[in-house]
């Protein structure tokens, strides 16, 4: 197919890229037949699709059979590409297996490594270098020192966050603040003619736009999540219905706010560093239920901010009320040593906080 003038731009990259490619599709069409007979937990999959080509989203992975290396002076040299100079955002433990090259709708490039983390190849792991320091994730846990501080956290849109000590964390509503930006941009985009590199222009600027938002609300979630972990020994949240949310008219808001990916930053940081995150159930009725003695009055309509207690003739905050009774519900009871009664199984991710360069991928070994 090379050889032929209609696919020969299929020798411009290198054979693994496209052996990738073909282990995809198969890897695709197993989860499709294995899903019609039912042998495949989780929803349904559909049959494999070619992709698009107005997705402005690429990428190609190399494995060690395509022999890309990292150089000495820090670059990563791919074959059929040369030399690419790049922005390391974290060190590499051990030597990468593969890496991922990804241009997003920006045309930013991102190479995303898959390494492993047993630490019996502990003893293979890269030379440290002035871009690449070995570091131990075994000892995550022990680098985050013990607290028998316990907190129940609210999530909500008028605050991001209201702790159950009082503490309240302002929502930064970055796509509120961006809107004007962005219906600038979009209408530009539609003012070009289809098909036209102005046209092109204009879209990678609202993407551009629109990425901005992205990483300004990550790295957010990325600083709360680390602080919550490293000052609490166990964190209680709510088990929101964020799917059912977005589609009621506060659907902006809530996407915006995104708890869905604060909450999963919280899960795998607290598996990380050895803390306990509990998640009670999303009918609990925290914003009914007087946090001190106990008694349901009833449900309150969003506007009731501050509400008093018909039983003892407590003065409530809402919020604050509700980080009490989230807080409570789970019972983040602290043993004599220190350490929490009920610990949570959670699975772990591993990720940097504030990554927003080159990203690196773990396998379980």
């Amino acid at each position: 197919m090379k050889q032929t003038i209609e696919r020969s731009w299929l020798g411009e990259v290198s054979a693994v890229v496209l052996q990738q490619s073909l282990r995809d599709a198969e890897t695709a069409y197993r989860n499709f037949f294995a899903s019609i007979k039912g042998t495949r937990k989780g929803p349904k999959t559909g049959p494999p699709r070619f992709k698009s080509g107005k997705d402005a989203r690429q990428s190609i992975r190399f494995t060690a059979n395509a022999r890309w290396k990292i150089t000495d002076s820090g670059r990563l040299n791919l074959p059929k590409i040369g030399a690419v100079k790049v922005k390391w955002s974290r060190s590499l433990p051990t030597q990468p297996s593969s890496v991922t090259v990804i241009k997003d709708s920006a045309g930013r490039y991102f190479a995303s490594f898959v390494i492993d983390t047993d630490p019996a190849h502990d003893a293979e792991r890269m030379p440290a270098t002035d871009h690449t320091i070995g570091t131990d994730p075994a000892h995550d846990a022990e680098r985050m020192p013990a607290t028998d501080h316990t907190i129940g956290t609210d999530l909500g849109l008028t605050h991001f966050a209201v702790l159950s000590d009082g503490t309240e964390i302002d929502s930064p509503r970055l796509l509120r603040r961006a809107e004007k930006k962005l219906k600038k941009a979009q209408r530009e985009l539609a003012h070009k003619q289809k098909g036209s590199k102005n046209r092109e222009k204009a879209r990678v600027k609202v993407a551009r736009a629109h990425v901005k938002v992205t990483d300004a609300r990550r790295e957010f979630h990325h600083q709360l999540s680390t602080r919550l972990i490293s000052e609490n020994q166990g964190i209680a949240v709510e088990d929101l219905s964020v799917a059912g949310l977005a589609r009621t008219r506060l659907a902006k808001s809530v996407h915006d706010a995104g708890w869905s990916s604060f909450v999963s930053m919280l899960e795998y940081k607290a598996q990380r560093y050895g803390r306990t995150l509990v998640k009670i159930g999303r009918f609990t009725p925290t914003s009914q239920v007087c946090s001190t003695c106990g008694v349901k009055d009833g449900p309150k309509l969003l506007h009731v901010r501050e509400w008093t207690c018909t039983a003892c003739g407590t003065v409530h905050d809402r919020d604050h009320n509700a980080a009490l009774n989230v807080r409570q519900a789970a019972g983040l009871a602290v043993s004599a040593c220190g350490a929490p009664v009920r610990p949570g199984a959670i699975p772990a991710q591993r990720e940097e906080t504030g990554s927003h360069g080159f990203s690196t991928g773990n396998r379980a070994a």
